[in-house]
């Protein structure tokens, strides 16, 4: 079993699921990185590290492909090309993905938590989602979601999803690190 303090969180530390992923990570002693750009909002301000512009051309894709990839239109393209572009990198440094979301019915996540968990599959990540509607968490395996009680395995993982975080979805965080540090 790992050691907390041998693992790093990575996240955006957004209102919601990030920064209370970051928090159960500092009480359990696991380091944390906030990736953030300038002019971005974050709740979470522990560690952070500043995107430049040839930090976030590294996770530049075309909105055209991520919504044709999420099957949606996405309104403020601009407005979120760098929130896509960050989250990037937060997929990129961890080896295991947690979100928390609602898993809808073409496999994809809602929101741009859905992005994360598309950059998860795609580089062959463990991805695990919380759906907040089915209060169960899931697994990705063999191109299908399947039940699981996943644990934090890997020395480097990322902590992302919903900024509407319900009480059952705190729980799961909490329970998630209990799981895999206690």
């Amino acid at each position: 079993m790992l050691k907390a303090e041998q693992c790093t969180l990575y996240s955006g530390g957004h209102v919601g699921a990030e920064s209370f992923f970051g928090e159960c990570a500092e009480k359990y002693g696991v380091k944390e990185v906030t990736f953030s750009f300038d002019g971005h909002f974050i709740k979470r301000d522990k560690n952070v590290r500043m995107l430049d512009e040839k930090d976030l051309r590294q996770g530049d894709i075309s909105m055209e492909i991520v919504s044709t990839h999420m099957h949606r239109q996405y309104a403020h393209a601009d407005s979120i090309k760098k929130v896509l572009q960050s989250i990037y990198h937060m997929v990129h440094n961890g080896m295991q993905i947690f979100a928390i979301g609602v898993i809808q019915s073409d496999d994809t996540v809602k929101g741009g938590t859905g992005w994360g968990v598309e950059l998860g599959k795609f580089f062959n990540r463990n991805v695990h989602v919380f759906d907040k509607e089915r209060y169960q968490w899931f697994t990705w395996k063999h191109g299908e979601w399947v039940m699981d009680s996943p644990k934090i395995c890997e020395k480097t993982f990322c902590g992302t999803g919903s900024r509407e975080l319900t009480d059952v979805s705190k729980t799961a965080i909490e329970e998630l690190f209990k799981r895999s540090f206690s």
